[in-house]
């Protein structure tokens, strides 16, 4: 079983980005209804709970749930996650699927920053120039250059690189809490803050209305596919990716939110506008694999996604090899 998931690691990875994509296409049918995009948030994040405590009861052992360290680090990436959602549905809102996917995947730029701040990164021309391209690109693409004159909003661009800043947050808090527990309790800490925060914040009438609502389906399916599903995705197949290859199947999430917004939505692009989405995928694409390359990856390194299970099963198959060579000798 171990093996058969082993070599569908990158098709995991994929499926979840592309479940990633189509979460922002659906994000964007319901605020085109009106939906406050905090309440579509926090549904998001309530259905996702529910299938990373399915996954905490099934796989218990190695929680770490009695450390300290894990709740505080947990709740870090749950501030970032429930940022990452609100923020990304208010770019949706306010410009475009497209617009607002490809900020966020600013993301990896963010971490650069906070890390030369915190000098856990050997800051270098390379890693500058290539954030420069990245603005060059954000100004392409936005057409800040001309805002009167564009379809996209100071609030679209700036909720844009705040849900980009936001998952920065996240992939910190849950780096840091990840060797003092498993993935599905850090999961299930950082939800649980994201639904109090957002419960909070959203509208009390909408949130209410949801449940009554024809469009319920909707907000089931961005649930399953945009937080319970495909992080479980992610996570069980990073551990059997290499992070270059994760860093470039990662751009299938953007490409396919873009997609969604034109084909569904019937968004538009201008040349200059696809030029800069392009100079924006390709460079953070570049950078995160340079950086998995020199063995500092942007993203969590699949080391610290193993848990107790993980290293039982790995010690028995190491003494079933070696049990193998003696009897061969």
């Amino acid at each position: 079983m171990t093996d058969r998931i082993a070599n569908h690691g990158t098709l995991f990875v994929v499926l979840a980005a592309l479940c990633w994509g189509l979460s922002g296409g659906i994000g964007g049918i319901l605020t085109d209804q009106d939906w406050d995009p905090v309440v579509v948030s926090f549904y998001r994040g309530a259905i996702g709970l529910l299938f990373v405590l399915a996954w905490l009861l099934v796989k218990p052992r190695g929680s770490g749930l009695a450390s300290g360290r894990l709740w505080f680090w947990s709740a870090v990436a749950g501030l970032g996650v429930a940022g990452n959602f609100a923020f990304y549905f208010i770019s949706i809102a306010e410009g475009s699927v497209a617009v607002a996917a490809t900020l966020m995947y600013c993301a990896p730029v963010f971490v650069f920053l906070v890390s030369f701040t915190l000098k856990l990164e050997q800051p270098t021309l390379l890693k500058w120039a290539a954030i420069a391209m990245v603005l060059i690109g954000v100004v392409l693409l936005t057409g800040i250059y001309d805002i009167g004159a564009g379809d996209v909003t100071p609030l679209a661009i700036g909720a844009g690189l705040m849900s980009g800043l936001s998952y920065a947050v996240f992939i910190f808090g849950f780096k840091y809490a990840a060797p003092h527990g498993s993935p599905q309790a850090i999961l299930v800490i950082a939800f649980t803050v994201l639904i109090s925060l957002l419960f909070w914040l959203g509208d009390a009438e909408q949130t209410a209305a949801v449940l009554t609502t024809p469009s319920w389906p909707y907000f089931v399916i961005l649930g399953i596919i945009g937080a319970g599903l495909s992080f479980i995705l992610y996570i069980v197949g990073l551990k059997h990716t290499a992070p270059a290859v994760a860093s470039i199947v990662a751009m299938v999430e953007p490409v396919t939110a873009s997609l969604f917004g034109v084909v569904i939505l019937d968004q538009s692009l201008a040349a200059v506008q696809i030029f800069g989405m392009g100079l924006i995928l390709l460079t953070v694409t570049a950078l995160s694999v340079h950086s998995s390359l020199q063995d500092r990856p942007i993203m969590v390194e699949p080391d610290l996604l193993e848990t107790d299970d993980d290293l039982h099963e790995r010690r028995q198959g190491s003494g079933s090899d070696a049990g193998n060579e003696t009897d061969d000798s």
